[in-house]
């Protein structure tokens, strides 16, 4: 078998071109009663021309054999991807699955002579191999064939000053194990992972143009083994295509991330549609979400005129490496007097800790009468240093860290290089980290990103401790944002 093609930037706009114009499928198009087991029956023959191509393709269908004038369901075999989360709290990782699914595609007619012609574009989706099944109105499917999606990839823009976003785009990544994973790889140095478990096949990650004017390699490698993979031609699965692209960077002004300040989720406040009930005791708070540090009123009612009620924050404290485990301890936040009609009020900010969902009970005579909940959500100060020579010490603080599996750590990527990952479980969510300056002068660019810090997985994927670059649309368990700073190297 020939070595799979090394495609460059000029294939990456026809991917983009082709990819555009594509369906997706939606889940009006699934057939639900799908099942692993389908009850077959073959007849005939049916072939597709062509019988591969990416995202977009149109594809003729011919059929001849088949039961003659019988009305025929045309349907597309692919998955549905998901991430397993499990315990408790939802705090552990327990990696991927994918479930098989039909979809329907067209409703065919053959003639007299069991033969029929018919034509389907292909939906957006995982990559490789598909079936496409000819099923009658029994259930029972009396013909298939195989399609295969092939994977297409687009870097944009190609050229631009220091910082430009880089947007990297996979359409067409495979669910199975080796063909689920892509590694982006800057100027020889490992950025992190793109996936595309809830995407269905599609990925996009963006990473800050680095490095000194002139050109610098990208590739989109394979890797589900942590690292890229760097003999694919020799692979168990050599149709399996890496990319390789460059991208300039210009002697321009750069282009310079928001102020970290603006980078944190802005807190949300809670909906309107939320009201005290007809009766009994309650408690709630003006925002629903936020970082640390955010001011927050907690209000409630329905307990007797003049009631002391204690505000009570419950944290998850421990960590995962002293063999001690984690739970549960709760602080006071303040104590509320009610007022006449039994109504109260307690304004607090939300103290430092973990990320994620805090339980807020009420406690008036020793007893909890209410619960609420609050979210934390991660948040970074600015550099201690955001300009000065070789060797300057750079320290990056984060609040909200979370605790879980799956939001227990940031990972640290310097010029596009990943450096490492810090924790913040056993420090109740505060990180910071110490970096020092190195490289030419110029501008550098510090990106932190979430990650898996452990789980369990199939032995074929490895993710884990590294930037998952497509965190915003396949992050599992909880929804977090990534950070970019920029340090001004002096010379």
């Amino acid at each position: 078998m020939s070595a799979p093609p090394r495609l460059w930037a000029v294939f990456a706009v026809l991917a983009l071109v082709s990819a555009c114009s594509s369906t997706t499928a939606t889940e009006d198009d699934v057939d639900s009663t799908a099942e692993t087991q389908v009850a077959a029956d073959f007849v005939g023959a049916m072939t597709l021309d062509p019988s591969r191509g990416p995202a977009g393709t149109m594809v003729t269908v011919s059929g001849e054999g088949l039961p003659a004038s019988s009305d025929l369901a045309m349907r597309w075999g692919t998955v549905s991807g998901s991430w397993v989360i499990q315990g408790e709290r939802s705090e552990e990782y327990h990696g991927r699955a994918f479930d098989p699914v039909r979809v329907d595609l067209d409703t065919v007619r053959t003639d007299e002579a069991g033969s029929f012609t018919s034509t389907f574009e292909v939906p957006e989706d995982f990559g490789f191999a598909h079936d496409v099944m000819l099923i009658d109105e029994e259930g029972v499917i009396r013909n298939q064939a195989m399609f295969d999606v092939e994977m297409s990839v687009s870097v944009t823009p190609i050229e631009g000053p220091p910082g430009t976003p880089i947007t990297i785009e996979v359409w067409g990544m495979g669910w199975q194990t080796l063909e689920n994973s892509r590694t982006i790889v800057y100027d020889n140095a490992y950025t992190g992972w793109m996936s595309a478990v809830t995407t269905n096949g599609y990925a996009r990650a963006v990473i800050p143009a680095t490095g000194t004017p002139g050109e610098h390699q990208i590739g989109i490698l394979r890797g589900a083994y942590t690292f890229p993979y760097l003999n694919p031609d020799q692979s168990p699965r050599p149709d399996i295509p890496v990319f390789e692209t460059t991208f300039t960077v210009t002697d321009d002004d750069p282009i310079l991330p928001a102020p970290i300040e603006a980078q944190a989720w802005a807190p949300q406040p809670r909906s309107d549609g939320d009201s005290a009930p007809m009766s009994g005791a309650w408690v709630t708070t003006d925002m629903l979400s936020g970082p640390v540090g955010t001011p927050l009123t907690v209000s409630g009612g329905g307990v007797a005129a003049g009631d002391e009620v204690d505000i009570d924050w419950f944290r998850i404290v421990g960590n995962r490496v002293s063999g001690e485990g984690w739970g549960e301890e709760s602080l006071t936040l303040g104590t509320a007097v009610a007022d006449d009609d039994g109504s109260f009020e307690l304004s607090v900010v939300v103290p430092g800790d973990v990320g994620g969902e805090h339980r807020i009970e009420a406690v008036a005579d020793g007893e909890t009468v209410a619960i609420t909940e609050f979210l934390i959500t991660p948040a970074a100060m600015p550099l201690s240093n955001a300009a000065g020579p070789w060797g300057t010490e750079i320290v990056i603080d984060l609040t909200g860290v979370g605790w879980t599996e799956t939001a227990n750590i940031y990972t640290l990527v310097y010029d596009n290089t990943y450096l490492g990952y810090a924790c913040g479980f056993n420090s109740q969510g505060h990180v910071v980290v110490t970096l020092t300056a190195t490289g030419e002068p110029g501008w550098h660019f510090i990106d932190l990103y979430p990650a898996i810090y452990k789980g369990k997985e199939s032995p074929g994927q490895q993710n884990f401790r590294i930037p998952q670059l497509t965190f915003e649309a396949d992050h599992p368990g909880e929804d977090l944002p990534a950070f970019r700073y920029a340090f001004y190297l002096e010379g």
